[in-house]
């Protein structure tokens, strides 16, 4: 399966980052509050970045590894040529 790493701008502007088999489908549940707790309090506003053929294993890995970043280095990442979007 073609696992993905995303990083969503949530309303009240952090980041959140995830993986998904699908990330349209993952973002309308965040949307919809059917998603990760971590949405309870805020909405997904914009999906940021897509990093796609992972699989499941890497992708974990690579969404552990970006969760590590600072805020900067997210914005650094998004505007770099990993982004897939």
């Amino acid at each position: 399966m073609n696992w993905s790493v995303y990083i969503i701008l949530c309303t009240d502007e952090s980041l959140y980052t995830g993986i998904s088999t699908n990330v349209s489908k993952r973002f309308a549940q965040h949307a919809s509050q059917q998603g990760a707790k971590y949405f309870r309090g805020r909405q997904p506003k914009q999906l940021l970045y897509v990093e796609n053929n992972h699989n499941r294993s890497s992708a974990s890995q690579r969404e552990s590894m970006i969760k590590k970043l600072t805020r900067m280095e997210k914005w650094r990442l998004v505007d770099s040529d990993c982004n897939q979007l």
